[in-house]
């Protein structure tokens, strides 16, 4: 059965391949292709967000305090996503944000995957 979890997830990992498929088209010189991929990540941005809200719509009850902070820290994955993009396009340093997006990226992981309605690898 598709749940809206499946989909959430299907959905930021489709983002994730999308954003290195963005840095890997920069690197190359391929500006054009890049910036549609660009746009595509954006495009997924948008349904992160929407199935995320339907889980935190759904589930919000149960814990609605961690839902609550993994959002936050979802949404600054995202940020931090399309802040490495621009800040390459423009040529500016990324250190400070690579750093955020590996911390806010860890955090929205680890709080997604124990939350009731996340994955148990430990069973």
């Amino acid at each position: 059965m598709f749940t809206n979890t499946h989909a959430h997830i299907s959905t930021w990992v489709v983002a994730l391949i999308l954003f290195v498929a963005a840095i890997l088209l920069f690197r190359q010189g391929l500006a054009k292709q890049m910036k549609i991929v660009h746009m595509t990540l954006r495009l997924f941005y948008i349904l992160i967000i929407v199935t995320g809200a339907g889980l935190f719509y759904n589930f919000a009850s149960i814990d609605h305090m961690t839902y609550g902070l993994k959002s936050l820290v979802g949404i600054g994955v995202i940020a931090c996503t399309e802040l490495i993009l621009v800040r390459m396009k423009k040529g500016k340093s990324l250190t400070g944000v690579v750093v955020g997006l590996i911390v806010t990226f860890l955090i929205t992981l680890y709080l997604g995957f124990s939350l009731p309605i996340g994955f148990d690898f430990l069973r």
